[in-house]
């Protein structure tokens, strides 16, 4: 169910939900296999009226469709899974009412390792490298990427942050198959071509 292309899709300040939905279906049309709404500090609504057309459109390209932070509201959407940060409720109090897949943000290797035991589906390992996506959230290095990869052994994990197409060579060098994109295909002046360029180098490793 979890291809190796994730895109997360932060609205931007003056973009009108139109351009958000529309820049998501250009990169779905390009070959993300995982879409994700991220709307910090939205109140419950906005989130839920925004969500449910994004969850349309990944129903028509047959991926499946998240929600950052509420386990709550994803339950209320009928989302496929939930992204929780290390703020958030831990997968083991987010499963007592959701029953989608549940993702974890981790920084630190005791952080994986813990999430892991508290039942997370899946991990985000990062960020790779500093990146305005989270302020003042110090970049985790290829290094962990690294351990992720000795360590994790089968259990999804993504690398995420700063990820860009000319610095992924050096994050599947380091060991990931799977990586989390926002700005690199979202802010992409082609959406579609961005994603497919990813997808295309990720599917070119073993």
């Amino acid at each position: 169910m979890l291809g190796r292309l994730y895109l997360v899709v932060t609205p931007r300040p003056g973009w009108s939900w139109e351009e958000v939905l529309d820049r998501t279906e250009r990169a779905l049309g390009g070959g993300v296999e995982v879409v994700q709404l991220r709307a910090k500090d939205w109140e419950a609504r906005p989130i839920l009226a925004l969500g449910e057309r994004m969850l349309s459109l990944a129903r028509r390209y047959g991926v499946p469709f998240f929600l950052n932070d509420r386990p709550d509201l994803a339950a209320l959407l009928g989302a496929d899974g939930v992204h929780l940060g290390q703020g958030d409720l831990a997968p083991e109090e987010a499963r007592r009412f959701f029953r989608g897949l549940v993702g974890r943000s981790t920084h630190a290797p005791e952080q994986a390792l813990r999430a892991l035991a508290e039942g997370a589906d899946y991990l985000s390992v990062g960020p790779v490298w500093e990146t305005p996506t989270k302020p003042g959230r110090p970049a985790a290095g290829l290094g962990y990427v690294r351990w992720a990869a000795e360590s994790l052994g089968e259990k999804p994990w993504y690398a995420i942050g700063g990820i860009t197409l000319e610095n992924l060579d050096r994050v599947l060098e380091a060991g990931a198959r799977r990586v989390v994109v926002v700005r690199a295909i979202l802010d992409a002046p082609d959406p579609e071509g961005a994603a497919r360029a990813f997808k295309e180098r990720l599917y070119g490793v073993a």
